[in-house]
Formats: C-alpha cells, structure tokens, sequence
C-alpha cells in the first residue's frame, strides 16, 4: 500500500495541534491543518471556515488558491449551499461533483470551477463552530481521506472550543463561570480528543503497517495532550469552590454524549463518596460509553455506577452486534480502559458475543 506523505506528517502534528492547552495562536493551528488536510489527500483546494457569535462567516483559511483569485471573487463563502449543509446537518459530505448535490447553489463571478468534494464539519459534539472542505482532487474523494480529514477538524474543533471558552474566562472572573468552563473543557474538549484518537485507531487497520506505527504514536500524542489538559482543567478547579458532585458530572456527561447519537443512554447511578480515582473513573466511563455509542448499533445502552460492600461498580452495557477480541488488536479504546482500570487499583471485565452484545464493567476498591 502507498504511504501518503501527508500521513507521515501525522505524529508531529496531532503532537503540535493537539495541544491546544498551551497554544494561543489559534489562527497558526488552523492554518497548519488546512495544510496537513492538503498534503495528506493531494487535493489542490482546501479551505477553513469558522463562524462568529451570530452565525456569519467570521474566519476564512484557505489553501490552493491565489491572493489575486481571492480578491477577483471578492468576499469569502457565507455558508450558503453544500457548504452550509455540512455544518447545519453536522455530518461530512463526499460528492464526485458537487453541482449533482440538491442543495448546490453554484459559485459566485470569477470562481474557479470546483467538481469533486469533501466537506467535514469543525464542531465539538452537536455544536458546529464552522466546515473545513477539500475540493478537486483529480480522483474520487475516499472514505480513508473523509476519515483523515474528520480527525484534523476534529483536532481544529477542540482548538476553536478552547480558545473561545479561554476568550470568555478572561473577560470574566465570576466563580460560576469558571466551573462551568472548567466542567465544559473537562466533558467537551477532552472527549472530542478521545474521539479523535478513536478515528485515527479505527485507520490503523486500514493502512500499511508503518502508517500504522505512526498512527499509533499519534494517538500516544493525543493521550499527553489529554493529560495536559486535565492539568489545566484541575488549576481551574483550584480556584472554585462548590463543584458538582462526582454523580451531577456523570449525568452531564451521558446526558452531552447520547444527545449525538441515536441510541437511548439510560443511567443509573448511586452518590458516592469523594475519592482519588473520580477523575480517572469519569474518563472510564467515557471511553466505555464512547465505544458503545460508536459502534454497537445498541438501540438502548445501560450505565450503571454503584456501590456493593467495599468497591464501587461501574458498567456500561448494550444489546448490540458485539466484537470479536481476538482481531480487534487493542483498538475500541480498549488498551485506555486497561490503563485507567490499573491507575484505580481496579478490576476490567469485558464480555461479548453477536448474540447477547457487550458488557464493560469495572471494580475498584473503595480504599
């Protein structure tokens, strides 16, 4: 299989862009992935368009394109047509020509012609911030180049959130804001990140082996920046007092998550006391929930935390398709829920079949 140049380039920048927590320039970020998109497909058109408070175009990052072409079309796209279809629908769209699509409106005087497509929103969960789009490719737009490029707009929604929801903080000191901020970076930002890390596990099957390496070191990356950003997260956290209780941020975090996917999520949860290993157990639940949303086709999917004796029990279970162990070679977010599980002292089970669907369940010591 050919190796694409811009997937060698993955490792440094899911290392550089994906740290959004230390990086204040937001506008560099992007450019750097509507670069990355352009090498990794070989389309000779890409472009980044962010959306302001009142839903017009307020940001325009474009590659392929010269500045006197720029000027003789004269404003940037205002998000009409398939262009605005990917972000109200927030879904990615692939067209071999894109004036075949219903919702075409054609391109404005002295627009260069634009025949194949691929439109991916940059969103956080529900919330689209704008469309990062690639256009002429000589060849057919593939699913390997949709994903691909799902993982950079992923990456410039996790930077566009945290810049905006920094903006706010720093026009406002109110304790309120600060949680809420603090609770948003927490179940958002680090979530799309897993999200992220799942896209670019699930290519890894998909390539040759030493793009697979690399992906695999990619996602290694995305975990520091993780790590990082629960850092920034707990110096916020700090500076607050009155957080939610540990049960108020799991009913969030179901409640954010299942919004976006057409499974039933239904939770059932006991108070439990304050522990090192909430934070960790969040982040579990998380992956576990992430994965049955993702893949189980489950239309109803059951989380669980209790107590019993000593322990705390945490279950997420669903009635779906079920995976075969065997050839999922570590991905699924298996390997993080592993870690996660030895960081709290705590015991993983993991049961699938075809048949009966899956149950990820977790015990740990309450000491």
């Amino acid at each position: 299989m050919t190796q694409r140049p811009g997937l060698t380039r993955l490792t440094p920048l899911i290392a550089e862009a994906a740290a959004v927590t230390g990086e204040d320039d937001l506008a560099r970020v992007l450019r750097t992935l509507v670069q990355e998109a352009k090498r990794a497909t070989g389309a000779p058109f890409v472009a980044l368009g962010l959306l302001g408070e009142h839903g017009v175009l307020s940001e325009f990052i474009y590659a392929g394109m010269s500045e006197s072409e720029a000027e003789a079309i004269g404003h940037p796209p205002s998000g009409r047509g398939v262009l605005g279809t990917v972000i109200r629908e927030n879904e990615t769209i692939l067209l071999d020509s894109i004036s075949e699509h219903p919702d075409s409106v054609g391109f404005p005087p002295n627009h260069p012609p634009m025949e194949t497509f691929l439109g991916v929103p940059v969103a956080v969960g529900a919330e689209a911030f704008g469309n990062l789009y690639l256009a002429n490719k000589d060849t057919p737009f593939t699913e390997s180049d949709a994903l691909v490029v799902e993982a950079l707009s992923r990456i410039a929604g996790a930077a566009v959130h945290k810049a905006r929801l920094e903006a706010r903080l720093r026009k406002v000191a109110v304790v309120e804001d600060r949680q809420r901020i603090a609770r948003d970076l927490h179940d958002s930002v680090i979530q799309d990140l897993f999200a992220v890390g799942l896209t670019l596990q699930s290519l890894q099957g998909k390539v040759s082996e030493d793009t697979a390496e690399i992906l695999a070191t990619a996602i290694d990356s995305l975990d520091e920046s993780v790590t990082s950003l629960r850092h920034y997260v707990f110096e916020l956290r700090e500076s607050t007092t009155g957080l939610p209780d540990f049960d108020q941020r799991v009913q969030e975090l179901v409640s954010r998550m299942g919004s976006a996917y057409p499974s039933r999520v239904e939770l059932s949860i006991e108070a439990l006391a304050d522990a090192p290993w909430h934070e960790e157990l969040l982040l579990w639940i998380a992956e576990a929930l992430s994965n049955a949303l993702r893949h189980s086709n489950s239309e109803t999917i059951r989380v669980k935390v209790k107590s019993e004796d000593d322990h705390v029990v945490a279950s997420v279970v669903d009635k779906g398709i079920g995976f075969e162990r065997s050839v999922t070679k570590g991905g699924m977010g298996l390997a993080n829920m592993h870690t996660r599980a030895q960081a709290m002292a705590g015991e993983l089970n993991i049961e699938t079949s075809p048949s009966t669907g899956t149950s990820v369940s977790i015990r740990i010591p309450i000491q």
